[in-house]
Parts: C-alpha cells; sequence; structure tokens
C-alpha cells in the first residue's frame, strides 16, 4: 500500500506539536534551572541648581566671555576650511587614481 506524498507530509506535520510538547516535558523535568535576574538599582545624586537673581555681571568678565566666543567661532571656521581641503585633496587623490 503506497501512501501519496502529501499523506506523509501531514502526518509529519501532525507529529511536531506532540514532539515539542515531549522535549518540553523532557527539558522540564531534567534541565538546569536558570538563575533569577536580579534587578540593579542606579542610585542617582541630585544635582542643586542655583538660579542666579538679580546678577550682574562685570564688564571684565562680559568682555571676557565675548573674546572667547570670538575665538571659538575663529577655530570653527578653520576647522570648517581644513575640512574642506582635506576633502578637496582626497577629490584630487581619486581623480588621480582614475
Amino acid at each position: 500500500m503506497a501512501y501519496s506524498d502529501t499523506r506523509i507530509v501531514l502526518g509529519g506535520l501532525a507529529h511536531v506539536p506532540v514532539l515539542i510538547v515531549l522535549a518540553n516535558f523532557i527539558k522540564g523535568k531534567f534541565g538546569i534551572q536558570t538563575e533569577e535576574v536580579q534587578n540593579t538599582v542606579v542610585k542617582e545624586e541630585l544635582v542643586e541648581i542655583i538660579e542666579a537673581k538679580d546678577a550682574v555681571i562685570k564688564e571684565g568678565k562680559f568682555e571676557t566671555i565675548n573674546k572667547l566666543s570670538n575665538k571659538l567661532d575663529d577655530i570653527e571656521k578653520k576647522a570648517d576650511e581644513v575640512f574642506e581641503k582635506i576633502k578637496n585633496k582626497k577629490k584630487e587623490k581619486k581623480k588621480k587614481r582614475k
């Protein structure tokens, strides 16, 4: 008595849930117990916020802050120029390789 391919496949698929239940039962009986996950607690320190009310900035400090911000702007411009030069050099190297 010959069986068709579909009947054999369906028979195999019908046994898959049974095999899964058996495997889980054996794993539950003889498997290694896993340790419980321990919750980790991160303690954060509170940051004090100090608000300056009615604070007056002295002229010297104001000028110093302006000079520093101007220097930072100049540094940023130079960094952009260097970046563009490097970018152009890379393009030239690629052109030379071709």
